[in-house]
């Protein structure tokens, strides 16, 4: 408890939280309250999430305004329960309680048997307990083996035995998540997946204020703010949620994944972990553009599965690893920088394969080759994006001749340099297209890398999974069915 707080409810009536708006403001009122207060001063609403400043804030400033439970439609990775949990913000700093409920009884209208037995025993004297905002949010997966006991609660046979209470008291229950969220958050993640008997209590709760535990009528009105989150397809299909729940949902909010490749890039630069002790870390622009366009070709390609989506932790998860493997060849090499280039991004497949559901053609092809596939489509795009209209016919006749050049992510930066500068051209491409300056060996490594990989993705040149580029090869017609 926080001695600066009143400690008895006596004080408590004594207090400003004795007067009779803020004795019976409920946590909606409380969350619209503090966000017109956030709306009038500028303040930030919701701290890390970034691209939906015009889209999908708007209708959850709308749906706090209008008092809704709502709920979060979205693929993985659109940051959703990361807006939840950001709702915290929206409460007070500390609200009084009975101290010892589980159910965070307001003192002026207490809904436990157990808080009202106390203010009727201790009156003036019944000891105050003061909850955080942090403790005010609770949080569920929903899975559908979740029952109605862990969501509502149920009666506890060896608390009535030991009390002395029949089955049928209001004290021989054990509290589930959902009261014990009362005066706060409940979140639930994944509500089509909760079996359809746990939603129609919940159901009960939403309308009625009350549900039945194995038979018995439990009186619960509780005070909370119900959101949930699901994936579009399973909260739109027949059989997955229960129409009078569905129904009872104020506010459904459309998520989505970052509409730019600039806005991907600022949420990956924010969310991945680059800062190493080892050496300082230099990302060149183009890598992350790179990394952060390898999951816009995802989200696109037929081969993946849409409904599943691709989350915007791979891009995350793709930087920390291409960091990573740059970081090992830093200390091997003793370099005293590290900067990831084109090969470190292969290093990093894991972190993609692991991140893609394939549909039946995907998997008859491999992740693994789907995964290179999109590496070299997204280093088309960067590159061309950045050197639209330059000539590489010079660079194409040479491996045409018979020219072909190993690069290993192993090698330092001045070497695998050395190597490129045979190519005829290959500098002045990087050059004019303003990749990399002369003499920043680890960039223009990377840079000429990404030159070569567009030629890769354009079929005009080849590229091992070794590293190794070479000519085109010439592509095999397959035999039609009959021949």
């Amino acid at each position: 408890m926080l001695p600066k707080f009143p400690q008895t409810f006596g004080e408590l009536k004594r207090s400003p939280w004795g007067n009779p708006d803020n004795q019976a403001r409920s946590v909606k009122d409380e969350l619209r309250s503090n966000l017109i207060g956030k709306l009038a001063s500028g303040a930030t609403l919701f701290p890390g999430v970034v691209g939906y400043e015009d889209t999908v804030m708007p209708q959850i400033v709308n749906a706090v305004l209008s008092r809704h439970n709502f709920i979060l439609l979205g693929l993985r990775g659109q940051a959703k329960s990361r807006i939840l949990r950001s709702l915290v913000s929206l409460l007070d700093d500390a609200i009084p309680a009975v101290f010892g409920s589980e159910l965070n009884d307001n003192p002026f209208a207490p809904i436990s048997k157990y808080a009202r037995n106390l203010l009727k025993e201790a009156g003036d004297d019944t000891p105050i307990a003061w909850l955080d905002p942090s403790s005010r949010y609770v949080e569920k997966l929903a899975t559908p083996d979740v029952t109605v006991g862990d969501i509502i609660g149920d009666l506890d046979p060896i608390r009535a035995a030991r009390g002395g209470h029949v089955l049928a008291d209001e004290l021989t229950m054990h509290y589930g998540m959902l009261p014990r969220a009362n005066r706060g958050i409940f979140a639930l993640n994944e509500l089509p997946d909760l079996a359809g008997k746990v939603q129609v209590s919940l159901f009960n709760i939403m309308q009625e204020g009350d549900v039945q535990i194995k038979g018995y009528p439990v009186r619960l009105p509780l005070d909370v703010l119900l959101c949930f989150t699901a994936n579009p397809e399973d909260y739109t299909a027949r059989g997955k949620i229960i129409t009078p729940l569905k129904d009872r949902i104020g506010s459904e909010i459309m998520t989505h994944y970052p509409e730019t490749i600039d806005i991907g890039m600022e949420i990956t630069e924010h969310e991945a972990w680059t800062k190493r002790s080892s050496a300082p870390v230099r990302v060149p622009e183009f890598i992350s553009e790179l990394i952060e366009r390898i999951a816009f070709e995802a989200r696109t390609d037929k081969r993946i599965d849409k409904k599943s989506g691709v989350s915007q932790r791979m891009p995350i998860t793709v930087m920390e690893n291409v960091v990573s493997n740059a970081e090992r060849r830093a200390i091997m090499l003793g370099e005293k920088e590290i900067v990831p280039r084109i090969a470190d991004v292969y290093a990093a497949l894991p972190a993609i394969t692991g991140k893609i559901e394939l549909e039946y053609e995907g998997e008859l092809i491999g992740g693994h080759v789907i995964a290179r596939e999109l590496i070299r489509r997204a280093a088309d795009a960067t590159y061309h994006d950045h050197g639209i209209g330059i000539n590489t016919d010079e660079i194409v006749i040479w491996f045409d001749e018979g020219g072909a050049l190993q690069v290993t992510d192993d090698a330092a930066a001045q070497t695998v340099v050395r190597g490129f500068e045979v190519i005829p051209s290959l500098m002045q491409v990087v050059e004019d297209s303003e990749l990399a300056e002369s003499g920043d060996y680890p960039v223009l490594a990377g840079a000429c890398e990404l030159v070569l990989e567009s030629l890769v993705a354009r079929r005009r040149i080849s590229r091992s999974d070794a590293g190794l580029y070479g000519r085109a090869h010439e592509e095999k017609r397959r035999p039609r069915f009959g021949d």
